[in-house]
């Protein structure tokens, strides 16, 4: 087995763990049997631990690993950003921010980003000497193109909340 092999395999083995683990911890928090709602979050989970791990071992769907896994993750992170707006309560200060939000859960839900984009350079690195991309920041895959999905798909969230109330 090669070295790019081998930290392949542990990149994937690190992001199967960290949705698994994100996956229980939603499932013990918002149970599907409890509220229909909680199906969404079911069904995202199965595709991040089960699909996207798998995805990521072929080169040919690697591209599909790193959109699917990236879309998640901004969906998350608006569902749960939304959430810990609408629930908090207290004052505003930097310990409630960091200990009463979903804070720490984005932060999670961000490593798993991370490596899904690790994988995906790591595939099409062709050496350690390649310079960093080139072209336009806000094309696909650099990481404008998420930034700007990330701030579209909180606006369109936000806009509809308050709109079909």
């Amino acid at each position: 087995m090669s070295r790019k092999m081998m930290v392949k395999t542990a990149l994937i083995t690190g992001l199967f763990f960290l949705a698994f683990g994100g996956w229980c911890l939603h499932l013990r928090i918002h149970p599907p049997a409890k509220d229909a709602d909680n199906l969404i979050p079911l069904i995202s989970g199965i595709l991040s631990v089960f699909c996207v791990p798998f995805l990521f071992c072929y080169r040919r769907t690697i591209a599909w690993a790193y959109v699917l896994n990236g879309f998640s993750v901004i969906l998350g992170t608006v569902t749960m950003a939304h959430f810990s707006i609408v629930h908090f309560q207290g004052p505003v200060t930097p310990a409630n921010i960091l200990l009463t939000t979903t804070l720490a859960d984005i932060a999670v839900l961000w490593a798993k980003f991370v490596l899904g984009k690790a994988l995906f350079d790591l595939e099409f690195l062709r050496s350690e000497t390649d310079l960093a991309p080139k072209g336009h920041f806000f094309r696909y895959p650099h990481m404008g193109w998420w930034w700007v999905h990330l701030f579209s798909v909180a606006v369109i969230y936000a806009l509809g909340n308050i709109l079909w109330k």
